[in-house]
């Protein structure tokens, strides 16, 4: 049985927002038809309608996070003065000292907060696959970045050839794409850099690569010196010993094959416009984290410059580590606050240009054909739909589209 929605305003993700909507759906979530309700309902007569009094618009998609550090919720403190090296001291001395039953009840949590904020998929970076049973159960679908360190040639080429086989240990639910993934081009060995690109690029799969997360990785990039360089040193790298490229981030990913459109590349917060220029020349994809940026850092994410240099970013949380929620709609609500972009532009971020990234057409967009989860806030509207929604972040989600039993949709790339 069809039935519609009959909504004040429908925000549709990939096309401009518009009063008086009208959203039709089969049993299984699919959209039917949407458009303005006096030109939908009366092509759908015998549909059951449901009147919604708020914005109707698509699951969100968190492109980037950490599930695996959810249990350092509020033990890593913001000190934007220490930069990220401080930051990181801190939260792997808050990791080191989590139990691993703690981190596992944290991580269904993460995931139990994702599915309450409207999430359908994720981005979730993960150096233990924890989270592949977590967000199988919940129904989540996306990509488990299975990510790789080591600053040893030999050592992170072993890392690597052993990422297939753990994940073949595991039972992967129908629309998560495991997808082997370099951390970061000063944490791994460019010939580990390239082993795990190659590794990706056999399964299908797009890689994601933190990149211009802090000036820092650009100091230690170009000379091998500054605050990174000391906290690689004081976790064993022999930083003497690293071949340190003699460049900035941006170029150093393409000398490894890295500035591709099958890698995602997550921060970019130090990147300079001529760097973004040669991103979008490549076709790659970009997530931005900005709550996270301002905690371990005080940066702000460079959506302007990105928009100017023709790049649509996607938005991710990053990890509880680094930003007080996992919602992605607060990140853009932030962006919002902050004149970045429109609050159209912000909410196709959190939504359609998220799906893009981790390859689920069928997500992030309310759309003939698409399956990508429906929600609403629900009032009475003072402002334009996006702008309202943007406005009222912070308010309860409602699902439309479920029915018991009903699954959410797969991926486009098959898991491995």
């Amino acid at each position: 049985m069809i039935r519609a929605l009959h909504a004040t305003a429908v925000v549709p993700g990939d096309a401009p927002s518009f009063f008086d909507g009208a959203l039709v759906l089969d049993d299984e979530g699919r959209v039917l038809d949407v458009g303005r309700a006096d030109a939908v309902l009366p092509r759908h007569a015998g549909a059951r309608v449901q009147r919604v009094d708020g914005v109707v618009f698509p699951g969100l998609v968190n492109a980037h996070t950490h599930l695996e550090l959810s249990a350092l919720r509020g033990r890593v403190p913001s000190r934007p003065d220490l930069g990220f090296a401080g930051w990181a001291e801190a939260m792997l001395a808050a990791r080191a000292d989590t139990a691993p039953e703690s981190a596992a009840r944290a991580i269904d949590g993460a995931v139990r907060e994702l599915v309450a904020h409207a999430t359908v998929a994720v981005g979730d970076v993960s150096n233990t696959l924890a989270s592949v049973a977590a967000l199988g159960e919940h129904g989540l679908v996306g990509s488990v970045f299975h990510e790789v360190f080591g600053a040893d040639p030999e050592a992170a080429v072993a890392r690597v050839s052993r990422l297939a086989a753990e994940a073949r240990a595991l039972r992967w639910p129908a629309g998560l794409t495991w997808a082997p993934s370099p951390h970061a081009l000063h944490t791994l060995h460019p010939e580990g850099v390239r082993a795990v690109l190659a590794l990706a690029r056999s399964v299908g799969a797009r890689a994601s690569l933190h990149l211009a997360e802090d000036a820092a990785e650009r100091e230690v990039l170009v000379d091998g010196r500054g605050p990174m360089r000391a906290f690689l040193a004081a976790r064993g790298v022999r930083v003497e010993a690293f071949p340190w490229p003699g460049c900035g981030p941006t170029e150093y990913a393409a000398r490894l094959g890295a500035l591709a459109e099958d890698v995602a590349l997550v921060h970019l917060v130090d990147a300079r416009p001529a760097e973004l220029a040669r991103v979008a020349e490549a076709g790659a994809p970009v997530v931005l984290c900005p709550r996270s940026n301002a905690w371990i850092g005080g940066h702000a994410a460079p959506v302007a410059a990105l928009l100017t240099a023709g790049v649509e970013p996607a938005l991710g949380t990053d990890s509880l580590a680094s930003c007080r929620s996992l919602d992605v709609l607060e990140e853009a609500a932030l962006l919002r606050h902050r004149g970045a972009a429109s609050a159209e532009r912000l909410v196709r971020m959190a939504t359609y240009n998220g799906a893009k990234v981790l390859g689920i057409a069928s997500l992030g967009r309310l759309a003939r054909g698409a399956r990508p989860g429906v929600f609403a806030v629900l009032g009475a509207l003072d402002d334009a739909p996006a702008e309202w929604l943007l406005a009222h972040a912070g308010a309860p989600r409602v699902r439309l589209d479920r029915r018991a039993g009903a699954a959410m949709p797969a991926a486009t790339r098959a898991a491995s």
